[in-house]
């Protein structure tokens, strides 16, 4: 899997996370919404964890690093280069 295509598998159960967590919040009973919630969970911490092992830090609080510390390593992740195209995107 390329770079962008974790970023943006990442950045999608990121925000269906957000989406299921509202939703748990006046559904705490839905046990098939938390079972899935916890999938995904999982999932994402996978994704995290391969995104660090190939391509450096993502989170600096969220990472471990080797020496020296990665977190000052260019791009950082607001910056525009280091966030993927999507398609269609013309800059």
């Amino acid at each position: 899997m390329t770079r962008d295509e974790l970023l943006q598998k990442i950045s999608a159960l990121d925000f269906y996370l957000i989406d299921m967590n509202l939703y748990l919040n006046t559904h705490p009973n839905d046990n098939d919404a938390i079972a899935m919630y916890n999938y995904c969970v999982t999932q994402v911490k996978e994704l995290r964890e391969e995104y660090n092992r190939l391509y450096g830090m993502l989170l600096a609080n969220n990472s471990t690093s080797r020496q020296p510390w990665q977190w000052i390593d260019n791009p950082w992740p607001w910056q525009k280069e280091y966030n993927f195209k999507l398609k269609g995107d013309a800059n």
